[in-house]
């Protein structure tokens, strides 16, 4: 089997089926993200044979069938990402346990860092320092600095939205360059309409100037990723916002309301 993109949920799918079916299947350009590779070690558990894991190349034995097994989900590095952001976006410190910073968060902080942002790394658990100075790190000969996302291990497409939020409290100018997805960057008119100074190139690329005082304002969540980075730019700008449309966040954020009000977030669900 060879997937055009290195799809998540094609690679699982494509795993699932091969590991019940007759032969070896060999599956080429698959998408190795952690969860990718947790699912191989659980199908490993419960008796099948998966080769490979962690690269982009899976050979699958077939098996007649499978039995019950044990296995420990690890954590979402796009929610450790995000509360990350969240921390420095507000000025806060957190402590971020059991989130295994080595396994999952190199690109992240390589991309989070061309903004300034810094965190410790405290065995499994992360520590996020409070009141950071956010500034653009130049870039090579002059050029404007970029982020960009793609496959795994690159930096996550899912943490974009995030970026682009803290882009616009740091000083200076940064490109964000969304690759793996069309057309999402257009939420961004939402951030606009908040005071952030954005000029979207198009549906890719965005160029963000800051740092800029964002205002309250009511809008609308369009998908997950989006919809997290509007409670964050919410928590940090001045006066109220509504955000419509939770439902989209919630699925992938749990019990976000009453985490973020553990933290001392002012927010409520009407």
């Amino acid at each position: 089997i060879f997937l055009h993109e290195m799809s998540v949920m094609a690679t699982e799918n494509a795993i699932m089926a091969a590991s019940m079916a007759r032969g070896t299947t060999v599956i080429q350009n698959a998408a190795s993200e952690p969860h990718v590779q947790e699912l191989c070690h659980l199908i490993n558990a419960m008796g099948g044979a998966v080769e490979g894991i962690g690269t982009n190349l899976l050979t699958v034995e077939g098996r007649d069938r499978l039995h019950g097994a044990t296995a420990a989900i690890g954590p979402d590095h796009i929610e450790v990402g995000s509360f990350i952001g969240l921390a420095v976006a507000t000025g806060g410190e957190l402590l971020i346990r059991d989130a295994r910073p080595a396994h999952c968060l190199r690109a992240t902080r390589i991309g989070l860092g061309r903004l300034g942002i810094v965190w410790e790394d405290r065995g499994e658990d992360i520590f996020v320092p409070g009141s950071q100075e956010l500034v653009v790190q130049e870039g090579l000969h002059g050029a404007v600095p970029k982020i960009d996302d793609g496959p795994w291990p690159a930096f996550p497409p899912d943490l974009t939205s995030i970026a682009v939020v803290l882009a616009t409290q740091a000083r200076g100018t940064i490109l964000i360059h969304e690759k793996m997805f069309e057309s999402r960057l257009f939420w961004v008119d939402r951030l606009i309409a908040m005071g952030a100074n954005i000029v979207l190139c198009d549906p890719h690329r965005a160029v963000i100037i800051g740092p800029s005082r964002l205002y309250g304002q009511t809008l609308s969540s369009p998908d997950i990723r989006a919809g997290m980075a509007l409670v964050i730019a919410a928590l940090c700008a001045e006066g109220e916002s509504t955000i419509q449309n939770v439902h989209q966040i919630e699925r992938g954020y749990e019990n976000l309301i009453h985490r973020l009000r553990t933290l001392g977030a002012d927010i409520d669900a009407v």
